[in-house]
């Protein structure tokens, strides 16, 4: 099972709204050597941390490919750039935003180049929410906790609805 955290909270000039900018970006995963397999339903989200931001559209989806851990972020850097992505400060807006969130069951520490699983998203109702949507019975390979489990845990304020 492989996971992938998408989201946008700018218009983008090419697709507009970042709904649309997201679904886009799920379209040209096949140029990228990447299969969608399930997609979860779109979330509104507030930023994290808290910020005067627009607020995001957010989505997991299960994906299938060839490639490896570290080959398959880098083509997610390269779609994001691709798709006006600037990566001026920490936490700003963006017009979009892929995260590696599982690679199977694969655990990889900072000396790799890469974490795995992604680092946070423990700690984000806005990828646990989705997440549940299509893998209710996954758990935290580091953490030993359910998606369940993570999601009663999440700091209070985090706003995450359906869209």
């Amino acid at each position: 099972m492989i996971m992938i955290g998408i989201g946008a909270n700018l218009q983008s000039p090419e697709w507009g709204a970042p709904i649309n900018t997201c679904g886009a970006a799920l379209r040209a995963f096949s140029n990228k050597g990447v299969t969608v397999v399930r997609r979860s339903r779109w979330y509104r989200s507030t930023p994290i941390p808290m910020s005067n931001q627009p607020p995001f559209v957010n989505g997991v989806v299960e994906v299938t490919t060839n490639y490896r851990p570290k080959k398959l972020l880098f083509g997610l850097l390269a779609l994001e750039e691709e798709f006006g992505r600037k990566r001026d400060a920490t936490n700003a807006a963006r017009v979009l935003d892929l995260d590696l969130l599982t690679y199977h069951s694969e655990e990889m520490g900072s000396d790799a180049g890469l974490i795995l699983p992604h680092p946070r998203m423990h700690e984000r109702a806005f990828v646990l929410r989705p997440l549940i949507e299509l893998a209710p019975r996954w758990n935290h390979p580091i953490l030993g906790l359910s998606v369940s489990e993570l999601i009663a845990r999440l700091q209070f304020g985090q706003i995450v609805e359906p869209i």
